[in-house]
């Protein structure tokens, strides 16, 4: 409606988050026919979420995917799953539906703290 707004700010965000995650961009020829780099995203998470991210972001956890402790695939997935998953919710189509930027925060902190042991390096 050409109101500015911090929930647009957070739609941004969201959008930011999931072509960083994905390494896509929302014009990318791929995107046709009502396909949206949202719609792909949220209809491929959670079982397809290695198919959607970048694999250059998750090339470091060795041979067979571990990561430095064992059981890191499982928790690369889950830690990519929980970051695309914020990106949906900051990219929803409703304004009132999307998350506000205090709420965006607290999320990525909890994601931060919630996969910090599996990651001691601080990533994925």
């Amino acid at each position: 409606m050409g109101k500015l707004s911090t929930r647009g700010d957070v739609y941004s965000y969201g959008i930011l988050l999931l072509e960083t995650l994905t390494r896509t961009k929302p014009t990318d020829a791929m995107f046709t026919g009502g396909l949206s780099l949202r719609k792909w995203v949220d209809e491929s998470c959670p079982e397809g979420v290695r198919g959607v991210v970048d694999e250059f972001l998750v090339m470091g956890g060795g041979e067979n995917g571990d990561c430095h402790n064992g059981n890191g695939k499982d928790a690369e997935n889950k830690c990519l799953l929980s970051l695309l998953e914020l990106g949906l919710l900051c990219s929803k189509e409703s304004p009132k539906e999307r998350m506000t930027i205090r709420q965006v925060v607290v999320r990525l902190t909890k994601i931060r703290v919630d996969f910090s042991l599996h990651f001691p390096s601080g990533g994925v």
